[in-house]
């Protein structure tokens, strides 16, 4: 927890913050605890951008670390009753309804289109259908239909394969929940420089996450491989191993080593004090 909350048990002043994770939102959030008595995997309604939202406590509130200010962050109103899980129930239920409604509407209008997910907000005033496409679609009709069928606002919402990713979630090649669905909050551009610079294979199926495209991982420790690569050689540069002239041809930034080719076409791994710069090249 952050140090500027701790939580206080002689002044009733003091909130506790607890992560919630909602069913179909990604990521979790955090929330004012609202001297609420909760625990890990307590079903709670709690205020959102889309009206009060029936969400799963997911973190004990004595672990939760965040660095917002506690007023600027939404609070838990209540624990969720049976009625509050029987009308997200039924809400859930209107999602599949409105998801088979939409394919069997498309597929009429001729729409080549890619249907992820249906969510609607949790006061049901609105439903965003989120699809995928190779082009632009004009989905007016659609729209028009499902609205009178539904009897509610319809929003068709455009996505990319990292957000379709996130939306339907997974398990990566880690054997981890997808980090894009669990804890990642915005998209960072990732680059095959960035796996080159990990001495990553540069194998497509080896660096591409479920979505197809670069996992989003390889951001994470790029800048500390950037760091510790400056203080070795770079590759192609002549050194001296002993008495033997050779170029370095890998760097080995986590072992803090590179591998030299020796002129006699031996390669060998040296620290930073087994070798010196070549100064005659």
């Amino acid at each position: 927890m952050n140090k500027n909350h701790q939580p206080n048990t002689t002044d009733p002043t003091v909130y506790e913050i607890v992560n919630v994770r909602f069913a179909d939102l990604p990521n979790t959030y955090s929330y004012n605890r609202n001297q609420l008595n909760l625990k890990n995997g307590d079903v709670v309604v709690a205020e959102t951008d889309r009206g009060d939202g029936v969400g799963t406590v997911v973190i004990d509130a004595v672990e939760t670390c965040c660095a917002a200010p506690l007023e600027s962050l939404k609070r838990i109103l209540r624990k969720a009753s049976h009625k509050d899980i029987e009308r997200e129930g039924e809400r859930k239920d209107l999602e599949r309804r409105a998801y088979q409604l939409c394919l069997t509407k498309a597929s009429d209008l001729k729409l080549e289109m890619n249907l992820v997910t249906v969510q609607y907000f949790f006061d049901r005033s609105k439903a965003i259908f989120y699809f995928t496409a190779d082009g632009r679609i004009d989905f007016r009709e659609l729209v028009k239909s499902l609205a009178k069928l539904l009897n509610t606002r319809i929003e068709m919402r455009q996505i990319g394969v990292r957000d379709k990713a996130r939306l339907v979630g997974g398990i990566g090649c880690c054997g981890r929940e997808l980090c894009c669905q669990s804890f990642l909050q915005d998209f960072e551009p990732v680059s095959v420089r960035m796996a080159k610079d990990q001495n990553l294979p540069l194998n497509p199926s080896k660096i591409s996450g479920v979505c197809g495209r670069l996992m989003c991982c390889l951001t994470f420790e790029h800048a500390t491989y950037k760091k510790m690569s400056k203080a070795l050689p770079k590759c192609g540069k002549k050194v001296r191993v002993g008495s033997e002239r050779g170029k370095v041809t890998r760097q080995n930034p986590l072992d803090g080593t590179v591998t030299v080719e020796l002129e006699g076409g031996k390669e060998v791994e040296v620290g930073p004090h087994e070798f010196k710069h070549d100064s005659g090249n």
